[in-house]
């Protein structure tokens, strides 16, 4: 598995992983997962069937008729399933609101309205494979989300976030400790996100022949196995070869050789390191924002519309399959530019005296 390329590894860890949350789940289960297969990613399905071993707990643990004829998630039916009423799903929802299980889970909104879009999707496929004849959960409404504004970095933040790494200067006493051995890789990682507004799962993927420095360019591998060539900047590229500099003397952990970026531990560094790297950096510079590796795509989204107004463009790098999505996200920057048109159009010249 080591010498597989990272999407590969990824997706072989995923499908091993599913098989197993499958084995606990009613077996038609896996009919639901093979139908969506061709249209979803593995992370996808693995997200789809926690949601269900939630669902499914909940039927045994609350409702009377399913306690009566089982013991055990894997032997609910279809046929049960058919009986539920919209009082039965209105009361999961009311349940995922706050749940007691090994450790106390509250669910904000977004994530309730994802379970049970997880839900619908479960019970339309069989609907619409005729397994079912009623599919009760379509008529139930999905909680109504409260819009936020997007989280992001602003231009000065942005120039301080990059001054942070290089400096060091807000870091701990420990953490100061690393920064050296860190700091190159780092600006390299940021800086790829901020500067390509990449996912921080291509980030971590990237190998070291995935960068063409001859095109300032570097091929990433997008959701569904597609492959792409995403541009960098004159300033990245000086940060991405100060690193490459410093790569080429490291002696990797077997199987990790080709890996761009490294960990302390010589090892392909992870989607959860990135994660702390960015928190930790971020909370120097943005104290009262919750930056994530995700907020820096959505910098670079917000920054590219700006200076582009081209919202087809934005779509097209960041890798929106569907131009909606990048609409719904950068919606109030798109009625900034509509406000700042008005008087763009003139019916009379003004009148000279």
């Amino acid at each position: 598995m080591e010498n597989l390329p990272y999407n590969e590894q990824v997706d072989k860890y995923n499908i091993l992983k599913l098989r197993q949350l499958s084995s606990l789940l009613p077996p038609y289960c896996k009919a639901f997962f093979r139908g969506i297969e061709h249209r979803t990613q593995s992370r996808t399905r693995i997200a789809y069937a926690y949601d269900l071993k939630v669902f499914f707990t909940f039927l045994l643990n609350t409702n009377p008729e399913i306690q009566k004829k089982f013991s055990d998630i894997s032997q609910i039916t279809l046929d049960e399933l058919e009986k539920l009423t919209n009082d039965d799903f209105e009361e999961y929802m009311e349940y995922l609101k706050y749940r007691e299980e090994e450790r106390n889970i509250i669910n904000k909104e977004n994530s309730i309205k994802r379970k049970i879009s997880s839900l619908k999707s479960f019970f339309k496929y069989f609907y619409n494979s005729g397994k079912i004849n009623e599919n009760t959960l379509s008529k139930v409404l999905l909680p109504k989300l409260v819009e936020k504004d997007i989280i992001r970095l602003d231009i000065d933040e942005v120039a301080l976030m990059i001054d942070e790494i290089e400096n060091g200067d807000s870091l701990s006493k420990k953490q100061k400790q690393y920064h050296e051995k860190t700091k190159k890789r780092d600006l390299a990682i940021v800086g790829l996100m901020l500067g390509t507004g990449i996912r921080v799962s291509e980030c971590v993927g990237l190998n070291l022949n995935d960068i063409d420095l001859k095109n300032d360019g570097i091929r990433v591998h997008r959701k569904g196995g597609k492959e792409v060539t995403v541009y960098f900047s004159d300033e990245l590229e000086s940060l991405l070869l100060s690193y490459l500099a410093e790569r080429k003397h490291m002696e990797t952990a077997k199987g990790h050789e080709e890996a761009l970026f490294i960990s302390l531990q010589m090892k392909r560094i992870s989607v959860r390191s990135v994660e702390k790297l960015v928190k930790k950096y971020a909370k120097a510079v943005a104290p009262l924002k919750k930056i994530t590796p995700h907020k820096l795509r959505s910098t670079y989204g917000t920054n590219l519309y700006r200076e582009t107004g081209d919202i087809y463009l934005v779509a097209d790098v960041l890798g929106h399959s569907d131009v909606n999505t990048t609409k719904k996200h950068y919606a109030a920057l798109e009625d900034d530019r509509r406000k700042k048109a008005r008087n763009a159009v003139k019916l009379r010249e003004d009148n000279i005296s």
